[in-house]
């Protein structure tokens, strides 16, 4: 019985992580070349928010994000057109210094 509740651990971990290589493997599909993933904590220093206030923009479908291996992302292309539809300009010059204009 020991035996049998490891090996399908040992399944349940080898068919996660080959469905997160497969969205790897997409990536390209998925996110422009010039274009970077953002995490939480990157937002939370940005927009000086909680990450509770993130999965409430999350939840109202205001910000779109990505969960790759149950870790949410956000593209900075996304979170550039956010910015310029709800802050001002000084917020939307220190994103571009902190993460490059990419166009």
């Amino acid at each position: 019985l020991h035996l049998s509740i490891r090996r399908q651990r040992q399944m349940c971990i080898r068919d996660r992580l080959c469905k997160d290589v497969r969205i790897l493997r997409n990536a390209d599909k998925v996110l422009s070349e010039d274009d970077n993933l953002l995490d939480n904590q990157d937002l939370c220093l940005l927009f000086k928010v909680s990450i509770r206030t993130l999965q409430r923009l999350r939840s109202k479908n205001e910000l779109p994000y990505m969960l790759i291996s149950g870790k949410v992302y956000y593209r900075a292309s996304d979170v550039r057109k956010f910015i310029k539809e709800r802050f001002n300009a000084v917020m939307l010059r220190n994103f571009e210094k902190q993460f490059g204009e990419k166009k």
